[in-house]
């Protein structure tokens, strides 16, 4: 007899899960970079209207498909139709490339927490400290190995002693603490222009690439397309109303990301006057910049300690949702145990991340396309991959199932509110956006254009 499936116990677990996927390392400072470089208040509010639209449509999809069939993405498209199951296969391996560097950069955040709660915060704000510890070989395998530890230990747990419960006490703690350190940080002198500068619309600055970069970000924020949603959705019981299920984690995924802008961006204004060299990118901001900040200010030690808390909690959320959906393919395809499965995800996870966790030290000379290892499993997930199965996945819904039933499905619980805005955006609006992503992202890696 078939084992039955495991379950979230209710539509909290169920939402704070899926929140705890798409808040991530993204939402803490890719999100922040973005809306410095493309504008700030306008790119905030291209984002906003965009996750109302485009990704609660999308995100809506996903649920659905995983809760009709109850299946991780492979089985799930090929029980819908076996023309279209290489969909699920293309979107099983997104996750698979992801979890292995993401647990890299998570590593790094435990080094940095770590040296801020032992009282080294000082030491981490040096100009060397970051280079030094990245382009090392044993400490970037030691807290690489260590992050993805922690990840698998919680996804062996199963979802409900394990991904569930750790979600409720994650993702509250996390609202926390971001609303603490932004307050905290707009109170700094000088950090006002900041704020005015991150809310305040100025539609001088709009252009199609904030558009793409928004629409790129919300891909990579809520976690779309990459199975996830599918795989959460296929435990999602029956009775639990989807569409306000969808409401409440764009509510979270979106207040996390404003929030962490709030840190951010007012933060680099107090100390530098919000130069565009000072913002960075990504790593440089919250590896290098931030420490700076915080060891700059009285108290900073602590801060520092809870910032690089609510990272680290942000980034487990999110690798225990790439790894579950990881498991839960296998498992689907194999009908292995779940002990035996985790620790083959482990194995696998292990291999192609060391490339990475190396990729800046002794592979460092090593490199495709002009990437490095870890932004070539980056590139390839997110920019390739990522568009292509949002883009199939549209056209699925839209001319091959038919929306009629995804809506079937979310009526079983709760009328459908949203029906004819889901119909125009994933038949119509999203593809068009989907395919502008896809092309922009593999010009930009060529050089022809900027993102």
């Amino acid at each position: 007899m078939e084992k039955k499936r495991s379950s979230f116990t209710g539509k909290l677990g169920f939402v704070l899960a899926a929140a705890g996927s798409a808040v991530g390392l993204g939402n803490l400072w890719r999100f922040p970079y973005l809306a410095a470089k493309y504008g700030g208040g306008i790119f905030l509010l291209v984002y906003i209207i965009l996750a109302v639209t485009f990704g609660f449509s999308l995100m809506v999809a996903e649920i659905v498909i995983g809760r009709k069939t109850g299946l991780s993405p492979v089985g799930a498209f090929a029980k819908l139709n076996k023309k279209f199951a290489f969909i699920g296969y293309l979107g099983a391996i997104i996750p698979m490339l992801i979890l292995p560097y993401y647990s890299v950069i998570g590593g790094w955040v435990m080094k940095y927490f770590a040296a801020f709660v032992s009282g080294n915060g000082h030491n981490a704000a040096s100009d060397t400290y970051f280079d030094g510890f990245i382009t090392g070989v044993g400490e970037p395998i030691i807290w690489f190995v260590l992050f993805i530890a922690i990840t698998m230990t919680v996804v062996l747990l199963g979802v409900e002693k394990g991904i569930e419960k750790v979600s409720k006490i994650m993702m509250p703690v996390l609202v926390v603490l971001s609303i603490f350190v932004a307050v905290y940080v707009m109170f700094l002198d000088g950090a006002w222009a900041g704020v005015v500068y991150y809310i305040k619309p100025d539609f001088s600055n709009f252009s199609i690439m904030t558009v793409i970069a928004a629409m790129g970000q919300l891909f990579y924020s809520m976690s779309l397309a990459m199975g996830i949603m599918i795989t959460y959705g296929s435990y999602m019981k029956k009775d639990v109303n989807i569409e306000k299920s969808v409401h409440h984690i764009e509510i979270f995924d979106t207040g996390i990301a404003f929030l962490a802008g709030l840190m951010i961006i007012p933060a680099v204004f107090a100390f530098h006057g919000g130069e565009e060299s000072a913002l960075g990118k990504g790593p440089s901001l919250m590896f290098v910049t931030l420490p700076k900040v915080f060891d700059s200010i009285w108290g900073g030690q602590v801060i520092g300690t809870l910032f690089f808390i609510l990272v680290l909690l942000a980034a487990l959320t999110s690798s225990i949702s790439l790894a579950e959906t990881v498991v839960s393919v296998v498992q689907d395809k194999f009908k292995i145990d779940r002990k035996v499965t985790c620790l083959i995800v482990l194995g696998g996870c292990l291999l192609l991340g060391l490339p990475s966790a190396l990729g800046y030290g002794v592979l460092g000379g090593v490199k495709i396309l002009g990437l490095q290892f870890l932004d070539l499993f980056d590139f390839i997930s997110n920019s390739i991959l990522m568009p292509i199965v949002a883009i199939c996945t549209c056209v699925f819904i839209g001319f091959v199932i038919k929306p009629k039933a995804i809506e079937e499905e979310i009526e079983i619980s709760a009328p459908f509110k949203a029906k004819k805005l889901f119909n125009v955006v994933i038949k119509y609006i999203a593809p068009v956006f989907l395919v502008a992503i896809l092309v922009s992202s593999i010009l930009d890696v060529f050089g022809v254009i900027k993102i």
